[in-house]
């Protein structure tokens, strides 16, 4: 690469990141514009600066973090669970032809209901427990990683199968080794996808009856017309997913480096 077109392209990378790093402070900025030149009611839009005094409000009364703890343990439980769930019966009904034609079927029908639909029958079902929001989470969960399982097994390279197959290596050892190693690339993908699905799911779980919560406490507080609390549990919301995301994005980088 000549020198001008590597300085170039280093101009762009730094101008790329002065951009990523001003577009938050840009939208917060107009945002705070919008909301204080009158053009929309402030009530129902209030600028960030409301929005944060919210917050702190939020934080000093003791509740912020009984919430987040709460929100946080009903989508790391309900994720672990979902994709694990996932992940196996990805593996045997990617692999086994017989499982597949019994449960593939079922789970092509059940995968297009939206979590947010059960939350009727899952309080009758469960009432106010926990298990209820655990349920809508695993959900959510289960059927991504599932699929992206499934379709990864199917893509593994049947010759390299074949091979350990008349090398005698033991079916259970070529599951976890070839099957499920080949397959990885795609499960990562799918539990990617299964992080950010695992908080919009925590929005229909919390709906379904909950006591603390971040969504619990945006509902409260559009209850009583506490619009920069609503704002604020919703950046909240959209904070932690984002820092869940990148953190597996992070992980997964590492764990799956030959992708």
């Amino acid at each position: 690469m000549s020198v001008g077109r590597r300085s170039r392209a280093n101009a762009a990378g730094r101008l790329s990141v002065l951009v990523g790093v001003l577009s938050v402070p840009t939208f917060v900025g107009v945002w705070e514009l919008i909301a204080r030149s009158r053009i929309v009611n402030a009530v129902l839009f209030p600028p960030p600066s409301t929005v944060a005094v919210a917050v702190l409000d939020w934080i000093h009364s003791g509740q912020f973090f009984g919430d987040l703890s709460a929100s946080l343990f009903r989508v790391t439980a309900g994720f672990l669970i979902g994709a694990t769930g996932g992940i196996v019966l990805g593996v045997l009904t990617g692999e086994f032809r017989l499982v597949s034609s019994l449960l593939s079927p079922l789970f092509h029908i059940l995968r297009p209901i939206p979590p947010i639909a059960f939350v009727p029958i899952v309080i009758l079902w469960f009432g106010l427990s926990e298990a209820g929001k655990l349920f809508l989470v695993v959900w959510g969960v289960f059927f991504t990683v599932w699929l992206a399982t499934h379709i990864g097994v199917q893509k593994v390279d049947r010759g390299l199968i074949r091979a350990a197959l008349m090398l005698g290596t033991p079916r259970r050892q070529m599951l976890s080794e070839i099957v499920l190693l080949g397959a990885l690339p795609y499960i990562v993908v799918g539990l990617r996808t299964a992080v950010s699905i695992s908080f919009y799911t925590l929005v229909a779980a919390e709906l379904a009856g909950a006591f603390a919560g971040i969504v619990y406490r945006i509902e409260i507080a559009q209850q009583n017309m506490q619009t920069g609390q609503v704002m604020g549990g919703l950046a909240a919301l959209g904070l932690l997913s984002f820092v869940a995301d990148r953190s597996f994005a992070a992980i997964a980088e590492r764990a799956v480096w030959w992708r």
